[in-house]
């Protein structure tokens, strides 16, 4: 009776060790989740500085895409101060963190004007552009919505456009969506969990 009590012990025990190691839980991130989508999933683009760009060569660094435009009065300085932010959270390993901003508004983001607008948030983040014939074949592949919206003056227009931002990992895959607002200690949790995989 005692042996048989011990063998059912044994048996349960070595069961529940085998689904731990089975059920191996994933990382809980504060963004949403978007492994594996078939979107967003790379770019060619030029730098502020005239350098071509592609996410390979990033790799070894989270890379976090914000798509803006410079003379936005309000969620765009808003994401790129959280996202420097959260660069700062990282301490050490802010370094391997890389902010990318993508202009929605080629008509007035020249490359001076976006290097001048990256320096202010952090001298390490890049800003990237299309040209305006490229833009919407850009948007389509990341899912943004961008529309151009007229104001008083031809030249004092404003953008509508999404306020979300996309996390990559190390190895440049999309991972994650980081939604506005959502804050820069959750964006510094989140890349802290793509860092240490």
């Amino acid at each position: 009776m005692f042996t048989m009590h011990r063998r059912t012990l044994l048996a349960a025990a070595i069961a529940t060790t085998l689904l731990g190691a089975c059920s191996k839980q994933a990382p809980a991130f504060k963004a949403v989740d978007i492994t594996g989508a078939e979107y967003a999933t790379g770019f060619n683009l030029t730098d502020h500085n005239g350098q071509k760009r592609t996410l390979a060569d990033f790799k070894g660094k989270a890379v976090v895409i914000f798509f803006g435009y410079t003379q936005c009065p309000d969620v765009c300085p808003t994401s790129m101060t959280e996202l420097a932010q959260a660069k700062q959270l990282l301490g050490p390993d802010g370094d391997k963190l890389q902010g990318l901003f993508i202009s929605v508004d080629p008509e007035r983001d020249t490359p001076e004007v976006m290097k001048a607008y990256m320096a202010s948030f952090d001298p390490t983040f890049l800003a990237l552009y299309a040209p305006a014939g490229e833009l919407p074949e850009v948007a389509r592949q990341f899912k943004i919505y961008y529309k151009k919206v007229d104001g008083p003056t031809p030249t004092s227009y404003t953008m509508d456009h999404a306020a979300g931002s996309y996390v990559y990992d190390t190895q440049g895959r999309i991972r994650l969506y980081h939604r506005y607002g959502s804050g820069a200690q959750a964006l510094a949790d989140d890349v802290k969990l793509l860092l240490a995989e």
